[in-house]
């Protein structure tokens, strides 16, 4: 976790020394995962995700963004539509803390320096790096999930979509649905390593298929600086 405020922070810093227009905020709202337990909807917010954002706006077009987020994800055979999950009866809980990396591309051009009240649909992706907890079955007829590696690091690719709006001189508002394509399948604790106690003979669902994550909810930013004078971008 300090690597992570530390990564944010010296952003934070390069950002001020040397832009000329940014922003800073926050993100709020719900987390889900989608992979071999549970549900097969692919959102359906059921836990908390929250964090920090910040913005270099390169032009009206398009900005970098780094972002901070913690969420929680749970999924529960028994509410699954699949006849052969319920009869399993697996669930579990897990923590996702993210760092990510990326570009935001608007639809129509977005000046956060423009004096009218404006608004565009955008794109994101980007490279992200998160922590979470390798898990495992306990036992065979045991539905609770164990841990045994905390913090255990991951990668993913994240792409989103939104919609945000100008809604004071310097505040801007936003909508997003993001989803998270991993490079793990063990969010759920469907493919334990061989170092797990149960070692990978508690595998199980599909082993070819990575697990995902959505996080999806409201941005509030805060921008600031000059706008550029001389700019070709």
């Amino acid at each position: 976790m300090k690597h992570y405020l530390v990564i944010l922070t010296i952003l934070i810093s390069g950002f001020s020394a040397n832009s000329q227009t940014y922003e800073i905020g926050g993100m709020i709202g719900g987390a889900n995962y989608i992979g071999d337990v549970g549900r097969e909807s692919y959102i359906y917010p059921t836990k908390m995700v929250f964090g920090g954002i910040i913005k270099y706006n390169r032009s009206p077009r398009h900005s970098y963004r780094a972002s901070l987020l913690f969420g929680q994800i749970e999924a529960k055979d028994s509410q699954s539509s699949s006849s052969r999950r319920n009869q399993r009866d697996y669930s579990f809980v897990n923590s996702i803390k993210e760092f990510s990396l990326g570009m935001e591309y608007t639809f129509w051009e977005f000046n956060v320096h423009s004096g009218k009240k404006i608004a565009t649909p955008y794109l994101f992706t980007g490279f992200a790096v998160f922590a979470y907890d390798d898990l495992y079955q306990e036992k065979e007829g045991d539905t609770k999930m164990k841990s045994y590696h905390s913090n255990s690091i991951s990668y993913a690719i994240p792409m989103a979509i939104g919609y945000k709006a100008k809604i004071s001189q310097n505040l801007m508002l936003g909508l997003e649905l993001g989803v998270r394509y991993t490079f793990t399948d063990n969010i759920d604790g469907s493919n334990p390593g061989k170092d797990s106690p149960a070692g990978d003979r508690r595998s199980f669902g599909n082993p070819n298929s990575n697990d995902w994550y959505v996080f999806s909810g409201a941005t509030l930013t805060f921008a600031f600086g000059r706008k550029p004078c001389n700019s070709i971008y």
